[in-house]
């Protein structure tokens, strides 16, 4: 990382900060729109859409080579799609795969950035503006009420994601690429460092994916006797 932002030091405790902080302002001003109102959360939309070639540019003009290496099959890139998706549509099965990875995901590496030593700023900027907006477009998408997670998706976003991980994991083995660190672990500090060596780092991290997806939904579990409520209320609107 460049030299004044340390990990946990005051910028990088803004740039957390700024990230909830920014959401709940969009969510706010969402609700003051008139219902139906679809011009924030498109132009939201393109503002991911906008940051994220921004780092293909960057990597273009510096003769970078998209393949193999560069290629959007990290899962913060599926992350990115999905919730451009999301926003763009407000389709209910498109958020609840975009919901889990999203926070899970992004907002890991927000909290354990992955860039090298002396990265260059633009790219460091473009990280936590790619990131940030990501959890800040599924934030908004809940606070301002117009997503939310449904039952049983904690289940369907999980075999998703260990279906892109397996064809990600097929790429990783022909052409000895690192995407989903499948093949090592990020140079730098990560949740992974505390999960055992290769290849069982791996396996503990389906677990840990599971716990952070499960506690992800409790927030929207509806109680039984929310859904007796609703169902009396069915009975007597008949």
């Amino acid at each position: 990382m460049p030299a004044n932002l340390h990990l946990f030091g005051p910028v990088h405790l803004l740039i957390l900060a700024a990230v909830p902080l920014l959401a709940a302002s969009l969510a706010t001003f969402q609700r003051k729109l008139p219902p139906g109102s679809k011009s924030l959360r498109l132009a939201l939309a393109v503002l991911l859409f906008v940051t994220s070639m921004m780092y293909y540019g960057y990597m273009a003009m510096h003769g970078q080579l998209m393949f193999p290496s560069l290629l959007p099959l990290q899962l913060c890139d599926l992350s990115l799609w999905l919730v451009i998706l999301a926003l763009l549509t407000l389709n209910p099965l498109v958020f609840d795969l975009a919901y889990y990875p999203a926070l899970a995901g992004a907002s890991m590496s927000l909290l354990t950035p992955n860039l090298s030593q002396g990265a260059p700023a633009f790219l460091c900027v473009q990280f936590f503006l790619d990131h940030g907006l990501i959890v800040v477009g599924v934030l908004y998408l809940i606070w301002s009420r117009q997503a939310r997670p449904r039952p049983m998706s904690v289940a369907r976003a999980m075999l998703f994601v260990n279906i892109f991980a397996a064809a990600v994991g097929a790429f990783d083995f022909i052409y000895k690429t690192n995407y989903m660190f499948l093949r090592a672990k990020p140079e730098r500090v990560s949740l992974l460092d505390y999960l055992g060596p290769w290849p069982a780092y791996i396996l503990s991290g389906e677990v840990v994916g599971l716990l952070l997806f499960t506690l992800l939904y409790l927030p929207f579990r509806r109680s039984p006797a929310d859904a007796s409520d609703r169902t009396q209320s069915r009975v007597l609107a008949k």
